[in-house]
């Protein structure tokens, strides 16, 4: 029997999740560690996904250390640690998702008919040991998986939620929060960080308010449970960072260093490959995101302290 969970070395742990797929998951895992990791925070990422979109996103598939979720599933069926990939970027460790972790959710699923707890606490037991070595960590779950979802929640102290505005899109919400519901039992301080629109239309305000509103009547919440911040719609933006293996901010410093048209209409400075003008836009958005993430988790832990 694994010793009991230290519940405050988990305190930062955020699992970003929802139960429907191209809602951003990875783009928010990514680039809100990515911005962290760039103001000072020590971060790690946990690709719980097979298909391992992430390394796509932060440019690792062609590292001889993405092992495609092989060294992750082993830890979560078997226990024991694992070792991130290192310095995917300056104060940034990964471990690495893929294929192999339809693995782990066979793995999973047959312990939970012998040990239900053990099976959703495997992600809690591999963090607890390495949480204390950084400031945030934040799990990409995957979006069918119940199993891996599930113990993704029961490691994380925080679960933010991305999510279209439209009505389809909202109905897999009831979903979420059943699977949040369903692991108190085993992690009684998991709690809602927040929901983000995702994919907003930037003049889409009387859908924006309509979500919001039914959002937080799902949660049974006030209308905070949303974040004031928003990710706008950009498919040449999403598209250039995963080709480039770029984070946003990324591809807009990338896109300010470049020539500008004049130069290169005058024949001095060459035309670089292609890149979208919304660039500094959505890595704006994701900026304010992950400014209101730490603020978030700041108002929180300022109020337990002083409860």
């Amino acid at each position: 029997m694994p010793p009991a969970l230290n519940r405050t070395a988990l305190e930062r742990v955020i699992a970003v999740i929802n139960g429907k797929g191209g809602v951003l998951k990875t783009t928010l895992t990514a680039n809100i560690g990515g911005m962290l990791a760039n103001n000072g925070y020590r971060v790690l990422l946990v690709d719980l996904d097979p298909q391992g979109n992430l390394a796509e996103d932060l440019g690792y598939t062609d590292d001889d250390r993405d092992d495609t979720g092989r060294a992750l599933a082993q830890a979560l069926m078997f226990g024991g640690g694992a070792a991130p990939i290192r310095e995917v970027r300056p104060n940034l460790d990964v471990f690495a998702g893929g294929p192999a972790l339809d693995q782990a959710t066979a793995g999973l699923a047959a312990k939970a008919n012998k040990d239900p707890d053990g099976a959703k606490l495997a992600v809690a037991h591999l963090l607890e040991p390495i949480a204390g070595d950084y400031d945030m960590i934040l799990i990409d779950c995957p979006p069918g998986d119940e199993t891996l979802q599930t113990a993704a929640v029961a490691a994380a102290r925080w679960a933010l939620v991305p999510v279209k505005s439209d009505k389809s899109s909202r109905k897999g919400l009831g979903a979420v929060a059943a699977r949040l519901d369903a692991v108190l039992g085993v992690n009684p301080t998991l709690d809602l960080l927040g929901v983000v629109l995702v994919d907003v239309g930037t003049s889409a305000h009387v859908v924006q308010r309509e979500a919001r509103e039914h959002i937080a009547e799902l949660f049974n919440a006030d209308n905070n449970v949303v974040f004031t911040a928003t990710v706008r719609h950009s498919e040449a933006t999403a598209q250039a960072t995963r080709e480039r293996g770029l984070l946003v901010h990324e591809l807009d410093a990338q896109v300010r260093k470049g020539p500008k048209w004049y130069e290169i209409r005058r024949g001095d400075a060459q035309a670089q490959t292609f890149a979208p003008r919304t660039a500094s836009s959505v890595a704006d958005d994701l900026q304010a995101i992950t400014q209101e993430v730490v603020a978030r988790i700041t108002a929180a832990e300022n109020e337990e302290a002083l409860a």
